[in-house]
Parts: C-alpha cells; sequence; structure tokens
C-alpha cells in the first residue's frame, strides 16, 4: 500500500492564544470547508475536543456522498492535534495540525498521510483526482484562514 504525505503552511498575523481556540471548537469545520463539498458535522454540537472524541460528518465529492468518522488521537493545545479516519473514503488518514508561535504571528501547518484505495489502479487514481482534490481543498482552507483572522471577530471559540 502506498502511502502519500501532504503538507501545507499557513502563517496568521495572530498570536497563538488567539488562534488555537478557533480549532477547539469543531463547528469551525464549516467556516474553512469549501462549500462545493456540501459538508455537514452530524455529531451533536457543541463536541468537546480531546484525546477519543469522535466527530461524524457528510460531505460530496465529486457529486457522490460520503460518510466520514474521525477520532481525535492527539490533544496538546495549544501545539498540535491530530485526527485519523475510521470511516470514509481513505485506506489510511491521518491529519495532523500543528501551530507554532512566531512572536505576534502563528504558523499553522497541516501535514496529512494518506493512501487511497484502488489496487494497481491507485497511483493513476491519485495523481487525476486525490492529489488535485486535496491540492484545492487546503489551498481553499489557507484563504479562509488569512480571511478569518483578517477579521477576528467573525469567527466562534471555546474556551480550553
Amino acid at each position: 500500500m502506498k502511502t502519500y504525505t501532504f503538507e501545507i503552511q499557513t502563517t496568521l498575523n495572530r498570536p497563538l492564544k488567539e488562534v488555537f481556540p478557533f480549532f477547539a471548537n469543531a463547528e469551525n469545520l464549516n467556516k474553512v470547508t469549501p462549500p462545493w463539498l456540501k459538508f455537514e458535522i452530524l455529531t451533536p454540537l457543541p463536541i468537546v475536543m480531546k484525546v477519543g472524541t469522535i466527530v461524524d460528518y457528510r460531505l460530496r465529492l465529486h457529486g457522490l456522498p460520503i460518510h466520514w468518522r474521525s477520532e481525535i488521537t492527539e490533544w496538546d493545545p495549544p501545539n498540535k492535534f491530530t485526527d485519523v479516519q475510521i470511516k470514509g473514503p481513505y485506506r489510511v488518514w491521518k491529519h495532523e495540525h500543528f501551530f507554532t508561535a512566531e512572536g505576534n504571528q502563528t504558523r499553522m501547518t497541516d501535514r496529512v498521510e494518506y493512501a487511497i484505495p484502488g489496487w494497481i489502479f491507485a497511483p493513476i487514481v491519485h495523481s487525476l483526482f486525490v492529489k488535485r482534490d486535496l491540492e484545492k481543498i487546503f489551498q481553499y482552507r489557507k484563504r479562509r484562514f488569512l480571511e478569518i483572522w483578517i477579521d477576528p471577530g467573525s469567527i466562534s471559540v471555546m474556551v480550553l
């Protein structure tokens, strides 16, 4: 099974103590997920983020309905958290979120390790669809993070 890694960094002009609480509120996923995915959280809100938290959601990708279940496997505020797919379209999905204070700025790093189904066709499916989809989705997220942190009054936070 071939495993791929995708990584993207975003630097926000806000201190870590202001940025991390945004990620402690699962409802904010709606604000950074592209509208074309028709993303919907199914787990009753509010969701308390901690190790062992399960989040169910659904989305549509290329018109196909997808039910996804993730588990928070690491929760180290305000430095890092990790979610892994329990059920969904990938054979493996591990999404690590890193936060690094750089003066009054915060560097966020998303690192995803993933494997896709498809047996011998997986590399073709990856190069034609999956890689492009991930790049498009995470570039959208990056733009949204930058927009949100220009106007931090537009976000919801949860006290840790």
